[in-house]
């Protein structure tokens, strides 16, 4: 079942296609490094890691590091295999992702692990982290290994953070930022900085980039939040709804279980604590949330968390690098409609 969420009318629909045309040349040599890193005499490693990495995301991650780099006026080559350092962290996490949800879907194809298995899964992504850290000590930048080992930490600990509160309806919304600080926006933050790292900019640029990437990693996570129960299969790449049957608490049940009836918190603790999910319980569960506006207050925290990205940038004087970077921030706000 998918649910337009109609928030207000829309001049233009937003686009990453000006950040798409700054970086174009840039990816093609970072695509090339992917695919040439993911090889391996072993077979079924290019086999498990070519479906994903072949599977249609964005590569907004890496794009961001060759941004960054551009708005810093960084003429280096460093960036193109520290962008790609950044994509074999971002595949392995949802290597590892899709054997801790028992996702059978990503990106619209079955998960690796459907194909493969659990175990293969989690080694291929464990490759794919070893090559990541590999290219960074090639680079030769001990503040941007800094950064991006740092990253990988975080995304760790969150991603068990997220273990522990699963199926905990009690999650507050603060712990529930906690978890997505560290298991989402960490990477795009870290993404975003390693750029005027390699540049030695100033400290204050370096932060504002950081900043940029953290909070439009926020507001990315909370539309996706939103959309997994307002949007539609064909947006998402995985079936509407998964998180629901996958008992995540994730912010809009957070809002709804708060601000519910009894009776309501009573249906979140039977669907997403004990995992007793009858017929028409998704629609019920989209029902709830409208009626306590949980979606809509998703979206406009995200939004909130979009504008202090765009905020962040204005340290950096007018141009195309600038102008794509706030593009990209309005991209993925409105991937709500």
């Amino acid at each position: 079942m998918g649910v337009v969420i109609p928030l207000e009318e829309k001049t233009q629909e937003p686009s990453i296609e000006g950040l798409l045309a700054l970086v174009s040349a840039d990816m093609e040599r970072v695509n090339k490094t992917i695919l040439a890193r993911a090889a391996s005499d072993v077979s079924m490693i290019p086999e498990v890691a070519n479906h994903l990495i072949s599977s249609g995301g964005k590569r907004l991650r890496p794009m961001l590091t060759l941004a960054t780099a551009g708005l810093c006026g960084y003429d280096g080559a460093g960036h193109i295999k520290l962008a790609a350092s950044v994509e074999f962290m971002h595949t392995a996490t949802l290597l590892h992702d899709d054997v801790v949800d028992e996702s059978d879907m990503r990106r619209g194809k079955l998960a690796a692990r459907m194909l493969w298995g659990n175990e293969a899964s989690v080694l291929v992504g464990d490759f794919l982290l070893g090559q990541a850290f590999k290219m960074m000590v090639e680079v030769g930048s001990l503040p941007c290994l800094d950064v991006l080992s740092s990253a990988a930490t975080i995304i760790a600990e969150g991603e068990v953070m997220q273990l522990s509160a699963a199926k905990d309806t009690q999650t507050s919304e603060d712990d529930y930022l906690a978890v997505i600080r560290a298991k989402t926006a960490a990477l795009f933050g870290a993404a975003s900085e390693v750029g005027p790292l390699l540049g030695q900019r100033p400290k204050a640029e370096i932060a504002a980039c950081r900043g940029y990437g953290l909070n439009l990693g926020i507001a990315f996570q909370l539309i996706d939040d939103a959309l997994d129960y307002g949007g539609t299969s064909a947006k998402l790449g995985k079936n509407v709804g998964d998180d629901f049957r996958e008992g995540k608490i994730t912010l809009p049940v957070v809002l709804s279980f708060r601000r519910g009836t009894q009776k309501q918190r009573d249906f979140w603790r039977r669907t997403l604590e004990k995992g007793e999910i009858a017929e028409g319980d998704l629609e019920t569960a989209i029902a709830t949330m409208h009626k306590h506006r949980a979606l809509e207050d998703t979206i406009e925290r995200a939004r909130h968390y979009g504008a202090m990205a765009r905020d962040a940038l204005e340290l950096f004087p007018p141009s195309p690098w600038k102008f794509a970077l706030s593009d990209v921030v309005d991209f993925c706000v409105n991937r709500a409609y």
